[in-house]
């Protein structure tokens, strides 16, 4: 399996966090701690493996004066 590091859904970018999980309980519990950590989640099954595509929302923008 070869999995796509980028997926849209909703017009939205995802990036695959890079592992392939052999059942739908170990990706949801990834897919809670990036939850936890803010970011969007996206799950996808194939060829019998479970993919979590993530993506994080910029909240905040600092911009520093040099």
């Amino acid at each position: 399996m070869s999995p796509n590091l980028v997926m849209t859904s909703d017009g939205k970018k995802f990036m695959w966090d890079g592992q392939l999980y052999d059942n739908k309980e170990e990706a949801s519990h990834a897919a809670e701690s990036y939850q936890n950590e803010n970011f969007e989640i996206q799950m996808v099954e194939g060829s019998g493996k479970f993919l979590v595509y993530t993506r994080r929302v910029i909240k905040e923008v600092v911009v520093t004066a040099q």
